[in-house]
């Protein structure tokens, strides 16, 4: 998948309401390729948000982690279609039925539809986790083999890619191979303040290992000139993407 810089930059839009969310969208759609929305901005002004971000043209990730049994995974995945979702995600831990018939559904509404069928991507382990909390919900593989486990599964279920740390970016690519996408959240700039996430990188770091799409929020949100932090952003993918031609 060959995608323009800006296109691999995901913004997350965690702030509560649509009118900030829009100006936010107004302020950075030069530097930002995709706009995420997820459970916090979803709770507060539900599916309108994306419509209304789909009618001025702009891609959406859907962070929806859908994890419920088969049926109602695949039935919100039709809804999915429907709002226009550039990209959605599902719970890997859902395991492989769940997957499997949601990406199915998918396929079968977007033909219906005629439209372009979004990225079902599987939430592996999420970033704030490291052993220790693994270890809490009873899964005693160490957190390196739980991720490469749960992407090879999602793989072979027919999901796009998944959503993991960048601190697994290489282990996915060695073990799912190059046209296996990776969405990876968790990046923080060298030049931006730390927070819960366990196992970030910086934005060239994460390019550099593999990743094809990488989320930022509170960098860019919080930044005193967020247009400025975004441009920063930009141009350190930048740099990192001529590093590796």
């Amino acid at each position: 998948m060959t995608l323009k810089v800006k296109d691999r930059l995901v913004l997350a839009l965690d702030v509560d309401d649509k009118e900030t969310a829009l100006g936010l969208v107004e302020q950075l759609e030069e530097y930002v390729g995709v706009f995420k929305v997820g459970v916090q901005l979803f709770s507060g002004e539900g599916p309108e948000i994306i419509r209304c971000l789909r009618g001025k043209g702009k891609k959406v990730f859907y962070d929806a982690k859908y994890h419920d049994i088969p049926t109602t995974v695949a039935k919100a995945g039709k809804m999915a279609v429907r709002l226009g979702a550039y990209i959605y995600n599902v719970h890997t831990l859902g395991g492989y039925e769940m997957m499997r018939m949601t990406v199915e559904e998918t396929e079968k509404e977007a033909a219906a539809l005629e439209v372009e069928k979004p990225l079902v991507l599987g939430v592996t382990v999420l970033t704030h986790l490291d052993q220790g909390m693994l270890k809490e919900v009873g899964i005693e593989k160490s957190l390196k083999k739980e991720v490469v486990s749960l992407a090879k599964l999602a793989q072979r279920a027919g999901l796009e890619g998944v959503v993991s740390s960048p601190r697994e970016i290489r282990l996915i690519r060695e073990a799912c191979g190059d046209d296996f996408l990776i969405l990876t959240p968790g990046i923080r700039p060298c030049w931006a303040e730390g927070n819960e996430q366990r196992r970030s990188m910086t934005p060239g770091e994460a390019l550099e290992a593999g990743a094809d799409f990488i989320v930022i929020g509170r960098p860019i949100l919080q930044a005193d000139d967020p247009a400025g932090a975004a441009q920063r952003v930009l141009r350190e993918m930048e740099e990192a993407v001529a590093k590796g031609k």
